[in-house]
């Protein structure tokens, strides 16, 4: 067997024989899918698709694989598309952390220029509409009707964010990082009220999907380890953030959204909410939503370039994600402000 980093493929082997016989035969293969920057996800005999937290230096409660396995087993039988879940193992002996297994659901994930260049402005204008519909979808489930009315407290929410973020962000500091304060404090003194309550996907974006190539639907949302039940526009704060934030930050080729936004010649951020909006409501104002995308991206980044200054990220570009820490934090600071 080739193991890849992260995975003990004999004692994994084992573990499936045992707990799910037929399920996935021998001899086991695994491939470690480049492109993430948090979770690693293989695919397992080209069929089956593996996920665990990452090596090393992991955030409190940001890389819950009980968590992600949940969601997706409880979204299951609605019409928002996620792959099926079909084992989950909380026993870190097997492999050294928890992981869970579900099925490959087949289709394109989106991350590059190189892929979104030759799908024209039309099935670029689909896909990104296609994007906003199933977060509509997933923004009108009733989280009480499929079983997760325990799964996240909704009061209160929009409070524990920021502190949760800021509390994230002491334990990833490698740094001097001045305007992460004043971010903060501005975060903490303008909160407003939730309009209303249901599923937060948590980290919602293009290349968090898989595009069915034939129709551009979307055929599965992945990446549900920041899922919750609270305040749906936090959603749609972080989607602009990815949309048209990091469009504006200059450090050379963006590592995260070298594929999206209006740049890359998708509808800009404007069409997007307002194609949400035929579906589900949108508050009059989602200013502060984007400076606390922008607080948490830079949160979520700066724990990744700690990782990567300590030897313990798998993969290619983490070493300039480190650059877009200080500008998004910029860019949340304008946002409080009405600046952008």
């Amino acid at each position: 067997m080739t193991t890849p980093p992260g995975l003990d493929l004999t004692r994994l082997q084992s573990y499936l024989d045992a707990k799910a016989p037929g399920l996935v035969g021998a001899p086991l293969t695994a491939e470690l899918v480049a492109g993430g920057r948090s979770n690693l996800t293989y695919i397992l005999n080209e069929v089956f698709v593996l996920r665990r937290p990452p090596l090393g230096h992991v955030l409190a409660t940001a890389h819950d694989m009980t968590r992600e396995f949940r969601v997706i087993s409880a979204l299951g039988p609605t019409a928002v598309p996620v792959p099926e879940a079909l084992l989950l193992c909380e026993d870190d002996t097997v492999i050294g952390a928890p992981f869970y297994l579900m099925s490959r659901v087949h289709g394109a994930v989106l991350r590059h220029r190189d892929q979104t260049d030759p799908l024209g402005p039309d099935n670029r204008r689909k896909i990104a509409f296609a994007m906003m519909d199933t977060l509509a979808e997933l923004h009108n489930v009733s989280f009480l009707a499929i079983g997760l009315g325990e799964f996240g407290r909704p009061d209160g929410f929009l409070e524990r964010q920021v502190r949760r973020w800021s509390k994230q962000l002491e334990k990833s500091y490698s740094r001097d990082l001045p305007a992460a304060g004043a971010l903060r404090d501005r975060l903490a003194a303008n909160i407003p009220a939730s309009p209303r309550t249901g599923i937060v996907h948590g980290d919602y974006r293009l290349d968090n999907l898989i595009v069915d190539p034939d129709t551009l639907h979307i055929a599965a949302v992945l990446d549900w380890e920041m899922a919750t039940i609270g305040d749906p526009l936090t959603d749609l704060g972080l989607l602009l953030a990815y949309w048209n934030v990091l469009d504006r930050i200059k450090t050379g080729r963006n590592p995260i959204a070298d594929g999206l936004g209006a740049a890359a010649g998708f509808p800009g951020g404007d069409e997007l909410l307002a194609r949400y909006a035929r579906s589900a409501p949108i508050g009059d104002d989602l200013h502060w939503y984007v400076g606390l995308a922008c607080y948490k991206l830079a949160v979520v980044l700066e724990g990744i370039h700690y990782r990567y200054t300590q030897g313990q990220t798998v993969g290619a570009g983490f070493d300039e994600i480190g650059e877009l820490v200080s500008p998004l934090l910029e860019e949340g600071i304008a946002a409080i402000n009405g600046e952008s």
